[in-house]
């Protein structure tokens, strides 16, 4: 099988449309650098905002959006995209290693690159139209397909996590129809909130492949108090990394602009310059 990085237009495409993947507070905390035969993505410690958690799980999951949505990209142009993540120990913040292959996209890998420059984050309220059953199946799927697992916060649960979100004031939760679904992951180290982010990203792009409204937020997740208890309440078993509202959007709802993002130019350099910035 053919392997090594395709042409320069194609890297360029398809880092212009991973940098289009929602990352906490918009803040972009990621870079990627090109090797001789692979592209690496790196988290980049200059763009975090001070007030978030002092972890910084959210620049991590950001980041792991940003993976899957390059994955996606390479698929669609005919490249698979083989991921080595985490893969030197010695720098943490080299978040992964990607080798490209000769591939022939399918029909589904086409959809969801299409979905990119489609999906907002939409923290308006939702209308009263229902989620239909099916739709919630295949967004779990997809999250399955990443190793994560998607609980949805019902009844009691949903009233507490609705309550949490609005007091940080992250999105209007006042819809019964709004669907609230917490992304779990077994553990809860680098890894697991990396592959946490690659499945955020397939669950937004498979909801807005069937046109719903998505707004992924991190923000109610960073009071320790409320995360423990979503843990309890909502994905026992399984430690809560991001919170999925999903809804249908008014039908009069105008479409959202898109948000500022930061140039291909911004974010792509040599393997050699990146390891540069690397923190001593």
């Amino acid at each position: 099988m053919e392997r090594g990085l395709p042409a320069a237009s194609t890297v360029t495409t398809a880092v212009g449309m991973a940098v289009r993947a929602p990352s906490a507070h918009n803040f972009q905390p990621w870079r990627f650098a090109v090797g001789y035969r692979s592209l690496h993505l790196f988290a980049d410690s200059s763009r975090h905002p001070a007030e978030t958690g002092s972890d910084r799980r959210d620049r991590v999951i950001s980041c792991g959006a940003a993976l899957h949505h390059l994955r996606i990209a390479f698929a669609a142009l005919g490249w698979h995209a083989e991921a080595h993540r985490l893969p030197d120990p010695a720098e943490p913040d080299h978040l992964a290693a990607v080798e490209l292959h000769r591939h022939e996209p399918t029909l589904d890998e086409v959809a969801l690159a299409a979905a990119i420059p489609l999906r907002r984050t939409d923290r308006r309220r939702h209308s009263s139209w229902r989620v239909p059953r099916g739709h919630l199946e295949n967004i779990a799927e997809a999250v399955a397909d990443e190793g994560v697992v998607l609980c949805e916060a019902e009844d009691a649960e949903r009233c507490y996590l609705a309550g949490a979100i609005e007091e940080a004031r992250s999105a209007a939760v006042e819809d019964d129809e709004t669907v609230l679904l917490v992304l779990g992951t077994a553990s809860d180290d680098r890894m697991s909130r990396l592959r946490a982010g690659e499945a955020t990203s397939a669950a937004l792009l498979t909801a807005t492949r069937f046109g719903l409204a998505s707004c992924p937020l991190t923000e109610p997740l960073e009071l320790p108090d409320v995360r423990r208890t979503v843990e309890e309440r909502v994905s026992p078993g399984a430690f809560p990394q991001l919170v999925l509202c999903i809804g249908w959007a008014p039908a009069n709802a105008d479409p959202l602009p898109a948000t500022p993002r930061y140039s291909v130019d911004d974010v792509l350099e040599p393997l050699e310059a990146a390891r540069v910035h690397q923190p001593s």
